[in-house]
């Protein structure tokens, strides 16, 4: 282009442009400069847009009005890679920014890591993630702005609080966790000796907090860690602190113990041989063990666990805990009536190995050894036939109410007799609860909102010495409605989470086969097997049910 001249200056670091509008024959380009510019030594260095516009626009304007006056400008010049680093308040981390040079020279890893110590950046570096900045600056085009994390803080993880370790299980435990034989292998009819403990027996240790670990900040200040606490013990029946050890929870009395939260009770324990005629009802404020079968019309009551190493025929258990029958359970339905002759009715859980033609209701899980049929079961947990690691047991005929899956090998059976599952009283409890909290949520926000709007408003007064202290007290009176609001809004969403974690929770597993006459309700959402599936699983998603082999 004749008239314009671009050049460095005597150190190659400034590009200079002299634009001679004498020399021209048209004005000049802006963009045929800038192509010129792309081409050569200066393809890779800084140019100012706004230099160069005003030199040619100033050229451009001295060549209409016929003026000579040589135009000379610096536009652009050679740039060093630019760093900075960012660290947010907390100092828990620190940014590495780098825009790539236009021509100039990237610095090296330890230039890189002598600035970050300057900047304050001294624990936690990360010299490959930094390394591979620069790699990743070399191949990027001039001013590509790069950012990355180059060092992270370590949190402080505080102490954690004395824990509670039982010594000896609970009933049902051992009966959920057979006994292994010399070959490894599981023997469902042996279940271990039945746990009794005898006076000074230990029972719960409690064991120390831990100190917990100091962090750091990318600053090199130490986080102190919060040391754990002393828990207390939660002292049940039949238990007291050991002399010798304070750390040490022993027995009492003899008795059963029962570890349910966080407390270890020793419940006094009623031993007899079996429970008939001869033996007459029982009826105990404690725990009942029985080392026989409990026989046709007879009762067993009990404020504790209720353990049957036999069998039950048509009777009636109460417990205020779990209740164990090693054996089997069975009674007779009067089918024109719908009254079942052997009910087991506990606070906890229940357990039978197998049983047909008994009524079950309980506020815990209901498991089951091999088989269950012909029987009506209501529990707040799940139904599961088989062992608990793998449930593959039966359970066909039966009339369920649950929360919580229903689990087991087969489920149905070949005649097509009816299995019906219905999860929705529990449900419902959660909605109405649900409802419940909404509607009292809508009135305290209104009402929240209202007294918030008085307040502001008498904050914007003068207000009277005689009338100061009902002002506080209406202060006061606000923020403690302000809490209320926040603790059941906060009370609202554990429900609004519970009533979703109910609807994934609930489901058919059978992990051998799922017969026909199978049916699972939710309200007015239903479902019913017509056909004979493999191992399949029945879940409710998107207000439906969904039918989805086991693979």
């Amino acid at each position: 282009m004749n008239g314009v001249t671009i050049s460095f200056d005597k150190s190659r670091t400034y590009i200079n442009i002299m634009l001679n509008p004498s020399e021209f024959t048209s004005e000049v380009d802006m963009r045929e400069v800038r192509k010129q510019l792309e081409t050569g030594e200066t393809k890779r260095l800084y140019v100012s847009e706004k230099s160069l516009k005003s030199a040619c626009d100033t050229a451009n304007h001295y060549f209409k009005t016929g003026d000579g006056t040589v135009v000379q400008e610096r536009i652009g010049e050679r740039k060093n890679a630019e760093i900075e680093f960012r660290i947010p308040e907390d100092g828990m981390m620190a940014n590495l920014v780098l825009t790539t040079p236009y021509g100039g020279k990237l610095p090296s890893l330890a230039t890189v890591k002598s600035l970050a110590v300057k900047n304050r950046v001294i624990r936690g570096v990360s010299t490959k993630k930094i390394d591979a900045m620069l790699k990743a600056a070399r191949n990027a085009a001039p001013g590509t702005v790069l950012e990355e994390t180059i060092a992270k803080g370590l949190p402080a993880r505080n102490g954690k609080n004395s824990k509670f370790v039982p010594l000896v299980p609970n009933a049902l435990e051992r009966v959920l966790r057979p006994q292994t034989n010399e070959g490894e292998r599981v023997d469902m009819r042996n279940l271990g000796e039945v746990i009794c403990v005898k006076v000074n027996t230990p029972v719960l240790r409690r064991t120390p907090p831990t100190q917990g670990r100091s962090g750091f900040d990318v600053k090199g200040n130490t986080l102190p860690a919060v040391e754990g606490e002393w828990v207390d013990f939660k002292m049940g029946t039949g238990t007291v602190v050991s002399d010798s050890d304070p750390n040490l929870l022993m027995s009492s009395i003899s008795g059963m113990p029962k570890y349910r939260d966080h407390v270890m009770n020793i419940d006094d324990t009623f031993i007899c041989n079996g429970v008939n005629v001869g033996t007459g009802h029982v009826n105990y404020e404690g725990a009942v063990l029985v080392n026989g079968d409990v026989t046709e019309k007879m009762e067993i009551k009990a404020a504790g666990d209720v353990t049957i190493n036999g069998f039950v025929e048509s009777a009636y258990i109460e417990s205020g805990g779990d209740i164990i029958i090693t054996e089997g359970a069975m009674g007779k339905v009067n089918d024109k009536q719908g009254d079942f002759q052997c009910r087991l009715v506990a606070a906890g859980s229940i357990h039978v190995q197998h049983g047909q033609g008994i009524d079950i209701q309980c506020k815990g899980n209901i498991t089951v050894g091999r088989q269950l049929a012909y029987s009506r079961l209501r529990c707040g947990g799940a139904v599961i036939v088989g062992q608990i690691d793998k449930p593959m047991g039966n359970l066909f005929a039966c009339d369920i109410i649950s929360q919580d899956r229903v689990e087991a090998g087969t489920l149905g059976a070949v005649s097509g007799s009816t299995l019906k599952v219905d999860f929705s009283p529990g449900f419902n409890q959660l909605l109405e609860r649900k409802d419940s909290l909404d509607e009292l949520l809508r009135q305290i926000r209104e009402n929240n909102l209202k007294h918030k709007e008085k307040i502001a408003l008498i904050q914007t007064k003068k207000i009277p010495k005689e009338l100061q202290r009902k002002a506080a007290e209406a202060l006061e009176l606000f923020n403690n409605e302000s809490a209320l609001l926040e603790w059941l809004e906060n009370k609202a969403d554990d429900v609004k989470a519970a009533k979703e974690h109910y609807q994934s929770d609930i489901k058919l597993i059978a992990n051998k086969r799922l017969y026909p006459g199978v049916s699972a309700k939710l309200n007015n959402r239903n479902w019913r097997s017509e056909r004979e599936y493999d191992r399949a699983q029945i879940h409710y998603d998107s207000h439906q049910w969904h039918y989805e082999p086991i693979i």
